[in-house]
């Protein structure tokens, strides 16, 4: 996963299509959230629970624990490592979704420049990506360290012409049981490691090479170009 994603409709919208029942407890806004082209580092909408309750947040793409302060905060963590390695011990428990209309990978193209791509759902619903991050609870305040990390596993199918890796994405009807604190570690590792979307179920097309750039913003950076 190259590390470019796109938040624009609403958190309303994503949540609306999750089976879980009490209201949301939102530090968002109701508004569209707008995010074309989100980077690592964006504080970005996620979702996560406290006992029953769905929250909606804004937390910082990218985590590292605080012995590892002499390297770049990881954005990704790989599916294979992420339950048993020291460096996600942490956070291993405290499990997200990041709700995103699609996200962007780039491919070498023949003339030597490199080609973006968008990935979305074939249907254009939302995708629930799996992440682990450190993040305000009822029992802790908001730290300058706080911040998430995407899921990321093997990718498969066609989309291997686009990436090896893309991010564990749960089916909606998934999604509670992921974010369940009681939900025991070992099913949660159970859902990243078997229970992700196949690539049959996304779509892909070439985008501007706009998007290369953060700052770039707006509905045409995700319109397919020939």
């Amino acid at each position: 996963m190259c590390g470019r994603l796109s938040q624009y409709r609403g958190i309303h919208d994503f949540v609306a299509v999750l089976s879980i029942p009490d209201a949301l407890i939102n530090h968002v806004g109701d508004a569209s959230l707008d995010r074309y082209n989100a980077a690592p580092t964006t504080a970005l909408a996620v979702l996560h629970q406290q006992g029953q309750q769905l929250h909606a947040d804004n937390l910082r793409w990218g985590w590292r624990p605080h012995w590892a302060r002499d390297r770049p905060a990881p954005i990704n963590a790989r599916v294979e490592k992420v339950a048993h390695g020291r460096f996600f011990r942490a956070i291993w428990h405290h499990r997200l979704i990041v709700p995103v209309d699609n996200w962007f990978e780039w491919v070498d193209a023949e003339d030597k420049t490199r080609q973006p791509w968008l990935i979305r759902r074939a249907d254009h619903g939302p995708v629930f990506c799996a992440a682990i991050g450190q993040f305000p609870t009822a029992e802790t305040a908001a730290r300058d360290d706080d911040g998430f990390v995407i899921i990321t596993a093997d990718a498969a199918g066609g989309m291997l012409d686009i990436h090896d890796r893309r991010p564990v994405v749960l089916r909606a009807d998934r999604v509670h049981e992921w974010l369940d604190p009681a939900t025991p570690i070992e099913r949660a590792e159970q859902m990243l490691l078997f229970e992700g979307e196949g690539s049959e179920v996304f779509e892909w097309h070439k985008v501007g090479k706009a998007v290369g750039n953060s700052r770039n913003q707006g509905a045409e950076l995700i319109e397919p170009v020939t």
